[in-house]
């Protein structure tokens, strides 16, 4: 796992404003954004981060730490 549990749980919570913001501002250039739609695009985030965050972390086999040094 990428990021804490703890940390994951508090980006997901920080969509929802995010995204009820995001319908707001859209509104000021003349973009019309449904709920239905915000709660696609709010779902669609929410993946992506779940997706990122349970991605395994690839394995260095030591060489690119002896590389840096």
């Amino acid at each position: 796992m990428r990021i804490s549990k703890g940390a994951l749980l508090i980006v997901i919570a920080f969509i929802a404003p995010l995204i009820v913001e995001l319908r707001t501002v859209l509104a000021w250039v003349n973009v019309e954004l449904t709920v239905l739609e915000s709660v696609v695009l709010g779902i669609g985030l929410i993946g992506v981060i779940l997706v990122w965050a349970l991605w395994p972390q690839s394995q260095s086999n030591g060489t690119e730490s002896a590389e840096t040094k």
